[in-house]
């Protein structure tokens, strides 16, 4: 046997067996491709254009194939043609939506409509109580101790307090302005739907027939993985946001919060994204709590002490388990990552974004791994 050339042992043990170095070398490497993709952006502008009118409906689409699928491929186990089970799911999803829309969808939007009418009012009453707490003498030793101006941090905090309403309002009628978009994308997705739940377990086999023979087995598991990655997170993602939106509004109804249906769905739509969600949803809670009463925040914070230990202890682990094995400080950072560089879309879809990287990566590891023990044992090639 031929001695090993020290420059190739000293690469291939140093280098490509080393895990965190291939994996920044990957990213790197995807990074780089990325930003040149982005210097040609004029180039690939009509495509950027495409991908943006049927990134909506295709999301959608997905979600909802990864949402009705197994119930389609159960009833197929049993017997049911494929065909027959989407019609029947189609009959169903029907009859849900004119529930919602008879039973959820006036009182929903009564409350939205008396919010943006009583934004100023709660405005100002916020602004009253901060005023009565800053003035109260506890508070000022509090600050001539710290050095603190009580009167300047108030002052803030109310200005800060009317940009924030007066943010929420437009944000509000923003959210109502693009209902349109959302609208036509429903409108489409239907007729999506309909042939992903028909054909959609046959794509991977043709995205794989695309490739060399070589690689095939390869894609397949990598798309295996993706799908499994996928469909783990959106199901129990979105089964998990509507039992915290079903346990907030029972919660806020027994207490007798104002708006209770608005803020459980808020919270319902917010839970979508792991960890920031809850934040973002407790925040309208509070303030409408504070402006009740005293003891309001204090039952609101009974409210969700108990969600969030069921939601923990009892539906998380039940629903979602430790499908994607991701550590929740890793969470936290891809979501204010994407946040930052994508905004509002960046933070939805961050967690399966990164899910699915994770695969890519994992598997590329893999295959420069086995082709560099292909490079230093004869045996293997």
């Amino acid at each position: 046997m031929e001695p090993k050339s020290p420059k190739k042992t000293f690469f291939i043990e140093k280098v490509l067996n080393n895990k965190f170095v291939v994996y920044i070398m990957i990213i790197f490497i995807m990074s780089i491709t990325i930003l040149s993709l982005s210097k040609i952006s004029f180039i690939l502008k009509p495509v950027l254009i495409f991908i943006e009118t049927i990134f909506l409906p295709i999301l959608l689409a997905g979600v909802c194939f990864y949402l009705f699928n197994p119930i389609i491929d159960f009833l197929e186990r049993r017997g049911v043609k494929r065909i027959v089970s989407i019609l029947v799911l189609y009959i169903l999803i029907i009859d849900i939506i004119a529930l919602i829309v008879t039973s959820v969808i006036p009182p929903l939007k009564e409350q939205i409509q008396s919010l943006i009418i009583n934004i100023p009012k709660l405005s100002n009453e916020i602004q009253e109580i901060i005023h009565k707490v800053t003035q109260s003498k506890i508070v000022h030793k509090a600050g001539e101790s710290l050095n603190t101006d009580i009167n300047k941090i108030a002052k803030n905090l109310t200005s800060q307090l009317s940009k924030y309403a007066a943010g929420f309002s437009q944000g509000i009628l923003a959210f109502v302005s693009t209902l349109t978009e959302v609208v036509l994308s429903i409108a489409v997705l239907p007729f999506l739907l309909f042939y992903l739940l028909k054909d959609g377990k046959k794509l991977p086999d043709y995205f794989v027939t695309l490739l060399p023979n070589r690689t095939r087995h390869e894609a397949k598991e990598i798309l295996g993985d993706m799908n499994h990655a996928l469909s783990a997170y959106i199901r129990g993602q979105i089964f998990v946001a509507i039992c915290i939106g079903i346990l907030l509004f029972i919660g806020y109804t027994i207490i007798g919060l104002n708006y209770a249906l608005l803020l459980a769905v808020v919270a319902m739509v917010t839970n979508v994204v792991p960890y920031v969600g809850p934040i973002v949803a407790i925040s309208p809670a509070i303030i409408i709590a504070i402006v009740t009463s005293p003891f309001m925040i204090v039952k609101l914070a009974i409210v969700w002490v108990v969600v969030q230990l069921l939601e923990g202890k009892v539906i998380s682990p039940q629903i979602m388990g430790k499908s994607l094995h991701v550590h929740p400080i890793t969470v936290i950072f891809v979501i204010l990552t994407a946040g930052n560089l994508f905004g509002l879309v960046g933070i939805i879809l961050a967690v399966p974004g990164y899910a699915v990287l994770k695969v890519i990566v994992v598997h590329l590891y893999r295959f420069i791994r086995l082709h560099s023990d292909m490079y230093t044992d004869p045996k293997l090639k």
